[in-house]
Order: C-alpha cells, then structure tokens, then sequence
C-alpha cells in the first residue's frame, strides 16, 4: 500500500483483518441480531402503515365513511353526499342464522345496496356476481356468507337458512370482503344480504343497536380524489352538519385506534428489539477483550518504537469499527428482507401490506449498533490504552483500570443512545420509561455483580471443596461475575415483564367469578317481549340468574363544552371517544361497580329537564371530568347534555351488565330502546348451551345470542397473536444475551484449563470441576435473578396499570418458572462452554506461549 492516501490507523487496521476475524464471530452475530431486530420491526411497521394508506379507500369503502346508530341518515344528509360524488350505505346489525336442522349460530350481517362496494371486489365462491347472489330466485333472496358459519351449520350452497323473520337461500361463499378490516373484531360469523334481505329478516325496527354506515366516493367517474379534495370536504361537512353525531373516518386514518395499537405495539417490539441489542453488549466486551489479549504483544511492539498511546488506541478502534460496519450492513440487509419474507404471512390474514424498505427504521437500527458497539468496546480499549509497555510485555493478571476519559465517552454514547431512543419515540413516555428501566436494570444488575464478588472475597472457608472453588472463581481476576449477572439479568428481566404481562392479560379475560360470571348475553331484546323472554329463560333452567338492562347506543360529542374534535386526550382513553358506546339508565347503582367519587342519584333528583350521569372513573380521569362537570352525548340523532353526578369503578372481570356511562332514567324517558339480558348457569355445559342457542333461534328469531366463552376465545385470539409476537422478540433477546454469556465463559477458558490442570494433577476429576463451575454459575444466576424479578415485575406493572389500563397481580408460578428456566439454561450453558476448556489437551495450557 506504498503511496496510499489512507490514514495510518486505517491502512494498519485493513491490513491486521483482512483474513483474520478471529475472537469477533460473537461480537459480528450480537450486532447483526440486534440491528436486523430494531430494522426488521420498524420495516415491517412501516410497510403495514403503507399498505394501509394503499388500500385504505378500498378498506373504509369509499374516501369518506360515516357512521350512525339505530337511526337513519335525514334526506338532507343524503343529498348532501350525493351532490360530492358515488354514495353507498350498508347496515351492520348482530342476529342469530338458524339451518333447517335447526343448529344455530351468533352472525354479523351486513346488508348492502346496489352501490356496494364502492372500492375493492368482493370475491364469491362459486364465482358469480354480487347482484346474482343476493337477487331473488323463485321468490327467496339469497345470502352469502363465511366459512366458518357453513362449517358450524354443517351447510353447503344451495341450502336455506333463516335470518331473523326471513328465509334465505345461501348462494355462496364469502371468500374475501374488501372493507373487512374496518369492521373490527367480530365475535359472529359474516353473512351479506341486500336491503332487501334486511327488510324481510324484520331487524331493523325501533330500539335494536343496527349500525347505518355511508360511504362516499369522491370525485367524478373512476377518477380518485386527492388527499387535499378529501379534507376539504371532510371540512364542509362537519360545517354543515355540526350537531349530526355521527363517527367519521378518511380513507387516510381508517381505524385511529388500531393505527394507535400498532405504532405502541411497534415500539414495544423495537425496544425490545433494542434490549436485544443491549443485552449482547456483554459479547461484543468480551470480543474487544480477546482482541485486545491478542494484540497485546502488536501494541506492546508499536509503544517501545515509539507510537504514542493515542495512534494504538486509533489502529485498534478502527479495527472495531470496521467489523461493526461489517456487522451493522449485514443486520441492515436481513432488515430490509424481513418485510418481503413477512407480506405473505400478513396477507393470509388479511392485513393488507406493502413491503419495501424503510430508510428510516434502516437508520435507526445502524445508530443503534453503532452507539452500543462504542458503548461496550471503549472500555476495554481505554485499558489497552492505558496499559503501560511493560506490562503489555508479561502475563499479568492484574486488572487495568479504564481512564476516566473512556468511561466518560462510554458514558456520552449511553446518553446518546437515551436521547436516541427518545427522538425516534412514537410514545414518549413508554420510550422514557424503557431508558430509566433499562439504565436502572443495568446499575442494579452491575451493582449486584460486584456485591458478589466483595461478598465471596469475605465469605468464610466453607467445608465443601466444590463450594470454595466455586467461590474462588467469583473472586479471581477476570471472573465471570459483571457479564454473567448482566447477560443472565438482562435476559430474566425481559422474560419476567413477559410472562407476568401475558399472565395478566389471561387473567383479565378469565371470569373472576365462575358462578357469578354469565354463559350469554342476549341483546336486541325487545322490551315488550323482555318479561316473557325472561320467563322462558326460567323455565330452561329454574336456577338461571337473570339480569337485564336497557341498552342504547350514544356517542360523546362534547366534554364541558368543547367538541371532542379539539380534545386530545391520552392513547389509552381516546377509544372513549372514537365512536358509539354502549349506554344505559338505571335507578340504581349497577352490580359490580362502586362508588368513587359522588353519590348516586335519588328519585326526586331524576328530572327530564336537568338529565344526571354516572361515569366510569378511569374514563372521566382521561377526560378531565369530575364531579358536577357536564357532557354532552348524541344518542338516536339528539344530543342530551347532563351532569356528573359521581363516577364509579367497575369490576368488568365479573362480565356482568356495566357501562361507561349510565344515565338517570328520565334523560332517555320516552325514547326507544331494546333490553340487554344476562343468564348464569350452575354446573357443567354438557349440551346446554346449543341446546339454548337453537331455542333461542327457534322461539325469539329477532334475539341476538352471545356466549360469553366465544366472546372471550375471540379476543383471547388476538391477545395470543400479539403475545406471540413479543415471545418473538423475546427470543432474539435470549439468543444474543446466550451468544455474550458464551462469550464471557470462552473468554475464561484459557485461565480455567490452567487451573484445571493443576487441580488434575492433585487428584481432582472432571466430575469435580464440573459441578464447581455449576455451583459458580447457580451462585451468579441466583443474584441475577433476585433483580430480574424487581425490575421484570415493576416493568410489567408500568405496562399494565399505566399503557394498557390493566390491574396488575404478582403471579409467582409464571416467574418461578420463567426464572427457573432461564436459569438452568444459563448453567447449561455456561458448563457446556467449561466442558470444552476441560476436554482441551494440558500441555499448551502448561507453557506461556
């Protein structure tokens, strides 16, 4: 390289690498893990969030979506989105499908016009047009639905079955719906049927929950309207009709929560991702370490002619660099793949998605590597700095003390990585609490290591030989105590916080009551069928415990007095106010709510004129409601301002009748409304449960069965899959936290096969350095685990009561055995790594060189 314009610690660095990586496979594997993690989630997120916004006019149906509850849109509404562009209605409403075996099931219609769909296809099987599957043919409509109600039906097309007051012939398979996503979690089956088939079913009468929603495209022709053109008249409208009450969505935010659960979710994997990253910091320590071992005969050289400490310590970052640039390009190229390998699991489920690669998530993922790669390398190189030629030149195993000048810039990168983590933070808050958890795990866990050594510095000499060996090696130089407990504590914390916050959300879905909890909700009971309803619910079972409630829909439009649309509440309450919510009146307080704050209501207060409300506590904190406060909500197309009157806390594990806000009875007086009925049965199911589906079916055809355990299966599907992908993430953590922790036990090898050929000599047996080395590791392991169980659980209670509004319960049978586990991993692990250095032949080991 005679004549090469690159610098002299470059030049030096080139040419000691190339063919030789050696001692950096660990450090390389920990970086690209960790870097292709933090990459490879952000892509994929932003890849979801792109398929979104491709198909997000496709997914809402239209440009423009509005949304009503048991009322329909006034003519001048109508004419109002016809003069815009193409309109399109459906009618969303929960009702019971019943064969002509009579089997019976819980189904999700929606009834479409002539219009639908305004965006998208929708795709039958066998294939045929949408007009020809729901027409009528020899005088009965047709209906189209799902696979999951032809296999419970046990049906097959062709044959009929009844919807409410109508018979129907089922003309084929839903294979795909292109608005299916915004449609949110359902708990039946979907059928499509035309107006039509809704007005012969007879469910759409007064005082049942039946959803009207509107879709407009704007725009003349097939052409789509501009994102500009959109908000314009999402702006006319709401300036023509301020009071209608009704929800509406843009084809750019189709779900805003769902687009909220997803960016915290996101954020959750990519710290994770990140403490991944963090926790194999132990590994690339431990390669700087040994490259540092290495060299020293190369450094000792460059000091005695002459090199000054700096231009050595320049030739040796720079080889560290380089192989992180190494190990960050190929995590940044498994990043950027991962969207591709991902889009065609996510389409089998029907999210839609568009891979590409995020420069952004690409960035982030190489800072990241690059700031924990300084963060854990500076040290070991400021002891190579420091250390002085002579003893370079000796086998010494006194320990070199890092210079405060490194410590200090090993300290700036960790605040840089903090500032980092905060700057790219789509949640400021959780982002926040990670930095203080994680910065607080470490100190704690660096803390505990070195409480460990001091303690076995002063231990007394115990009567087992395998005991003091194990405590001799903890307090040596050069012990595996600060990596082990780091990697081991790291990797603990992380499992801990998991499995209590998957235990948690377990919990929170379990009924806490068995005997108190109900087998179903029946909703769109009619009130004036509600007594005979009940009547007939005795006499299935005499030791049926019934309760019922009037149920309306209403949606919050104002909170003392300001529109909720220049509100801003925080994420975990903003679902309050994205659309309808299940209301009710009572004279009494509901079961399974107490009082918070306020009192309730007595009869001579229960005026028309002056309408009370109770809320529920967590709710009206968000808001900033308190007692004596007004709000105003939009029920049936009216809105109805009322006073706090208190707020209440309610138990929803009991899954009795309770809602967000209950009204007086005089607010809602004259206005229609259907009843909501529970039933609780004692003992086992053996059949009861289809037998009173299909005699529900059977005797009350316009009365919507839910039973709760299908309820509860639903959503605990959706908490699985979320659960899963954090197990996921978990993983990558656990592979780079082993891949350091095999590291630090490679990095003592040579130190213990001395010691093992001495001990060999006097007579000891493998047996016996073996199960030392296991005590030694179970020693660290044990301290470790004691925080990892403080900081895992107060992760997962921060998670819980703060982000996700849960109650959070200590569960010791996940933890014991989640730190069991981990436990015996590390041991294994470690004793596996020892077994190598003990197989290794005793001659080498005997000479310095």
């Amino acid at each position: 390289m005679k004549g090469s314009r690159l610098p002299l610690p470059l030049r030096f660095a080139l040419r000691d690498l190339i063919g030789d990586l050696r001692g950096f496979s660990v450090f390389i594997a920990c970086i690209v893990i960790g870097v292709a993690a933090i990459a490879g989630v952000g892509a994929a997120s932003s890849s979801l969030s792109a398929g979104l916004a491709r198909e997000g006019r496709a997914i809402l149906g239209g440009d423009i979506s509005l949304a009503v509850t048991s009322r329909p849109f006034t003519p001048e509404q109508r004419a109002f989105l016809e003069r815009a562009g193409r309109v399109g209605e459906i009618a969303l409403i929960r009702a019971m499908a019943r064969s002509e075996a009579g089997e019976a099931a819980l189904v999700e219609v929606k009834a479409v016009d002539a219009a639908f769909p305004l965006a998208g296809a929708v795709t039958l099987a066998p294939a045929q047009s949408l007009a020809e599957a729901l027409g009528p043919r020899d005088g009965v409509l047709g209906v189209a639905a799902d696979s999951t109600l032809i296999a419970r039906l046990d049906l097959k097309v062709g044959d009929r079955l009844k919807i409410g007051s109508g018979v129907f012939d089922l003309r084929g398979e839903l294979v795909s719906e292109p608005d299916k996503l915004a449609g949110g979690v359902a708990f039946g089956s979907r059928v499509l049927m035309s107006e039509a088939g809704l007005a012969a079913s007879r469910l759409d009468r007064p005082g049942v929950i039946l959803r009207r929603v509107a879709r407009v495209a704007l725009g003349a022709g097939d052409r789509v309207a501009e994102d500009r053109d959109v908000e314009q008249f999402a702006t006319a409208l709401a300036a023509a009709f301020p009071d209608a009450g009704w929800e509406m969505r843009r084809r750019d935010a189709v779900s805003p929560q769902f687009t909220r659960n997803q960016q915290r979710f996101t954020q959750l994997l990519t710290l994770v991702a990140l403490t991944a990253l963090v926790a194999g910091g132990a590994g690339v320590a431990n390669a700087v370490d040994g490259f540092v071992a290495r060299k020293r005969d190369s450094f000792a050289i460059l000091k005695a002619l002459g090199a000054p400490a700096s231009r050595v310590f320049a030739i040796a970052l720079t080889e560290v660099l380089l192989v992180a640039a190494l190990a960050i390009a190929g995590g940044l190229a498994l990043g950027s793949a991962f969207p591709f390998l991902l889009d065609r699991a996510l389409g089998a489920v029907g999210l839609p998605f568009a891979p590409s690669v995020d420069l952004r998530s690409l960035a982030i993922g190489a800072l990241c590597g690059l700031l924990v790669t300084l963060i854990f390398a500076l040290g070991p190189l400021g002891r190579a700095y420091a250390t002085p030629v002579a003893r370079l030149l000796r086998e010494e195993t006194e320990e070199t003390r890092t210079p405060r000048l490194f410590a200090a810039a090993s300290l700036a990168c960790v605040a840089l990585l903090i500032g980092a983590i905060l700057a790219f933070a789509a949640d400021l808050r959780l982002a926040a609490a990670y930095a203080a958890a994680t910065g607080t795990a470490f100190l704690l866990l660096r803390g505990v290591a070195a409480l460990v050594v001091l303690a076995a510095t002063r231990a007394p000499r115990f009567a087992s030989l395998r005991l003091r060996h194990a405590i001799a090696n903890i307090r040596r130089p050069r012990n595996l105590a600060a990596p082990l407990v780091l990697s081991i504590g790291l990797t603990q914390t992380l499992l801990v916080a998991l499995a209590l916050v998957e235990a948690s959300i377990h919990a929170e879905l379990a009924p806490r009551e068995r005997g108190r909890t109900p087998n179903f909700f029946f909703i769109d009971v009619p009130k004036e069928q509600a007594a005979e309803f009940s009547a007939f619910l005795t006499s299935f079972s005499p030791d049926a415990r019934i309760e019922q409630a009037p149920m309306l829909r209403g949606r919050i439009v104002a909170v003392k007095g300001a529109r909720v649309e220049t509100l801003k509440p925080p994420d975990d309450i903003s679902w309050a106010l994205d659309g309808d919510r299940g209301v009710t009146f009572s004279s009494t307080l509901p079961a399974g709510s107490t009082l918070a704050a306020g009192s309730w209501w007595r009869a001579e207060e229960d005026r028309p004129e002056s309408p009370l409300v109770s809320l529920e506590a967590r709710v009206a904190e968000g808001l900033g409601l308190a007692v004596g406060d007004e709000i105003t909500v939009n029920a049936l197309g009216r809105e109805l301002t009322a006073r706090v009157a208190n707020l209440r806390r309610v138990d929803w594990r009991s899954f009795g009748i309770n809602f967000m806000m209950v009204f007086s009875p005089a607010a809602f007086a004259d206005a229609p409304y259907s009843q909501m009925v529970t039933a609780a049965f004692d003992g086992r199911d053996d059949g009861r449960d289809a037998r009173l589906t299909r005699e529900v079916a059977k005797r009350f055809p316009m009365i919507a069965a839910l039973r709760v355990k299908d309820a509860l299966d639903a959503v605990g599907e959706i908490a699985d899959r979320l659960t899963t992908a954090a197990r996921g993430a978990a993983a990558i953590a656990i592979l780079t936290a082993a891949l350091a922790l095999g590291s630090a036990v490679a990095a003592s090898q040579q130190t213990r096969l001395r010691d093992a050929v001495i001990l060999s000599t006097l007579g000891a047996t493998r047996g016996f350095l073996i199960s030392a080395y296991g005590i030694e590791f179970a020693l660290l392991g044990a301290a470790a685990g004691a925080v990892a169980v403080a900081a895992g659980s107060g992760a997962a209670a921060f998670i819980l009561t703060t982000l996700m509004r849960m109650d959070f319960v200590f569960r010791p049978g996940p933890v014991a055995a989640t730190m069991l586990g981990a436990l015996v991993f590390a041991i294994a692990l470690g004793l596996a790594g020892s077994w190598r250095a003990l197989g290794r032949r005793p001659g080498a080991a005997l000479r310095r060189r």
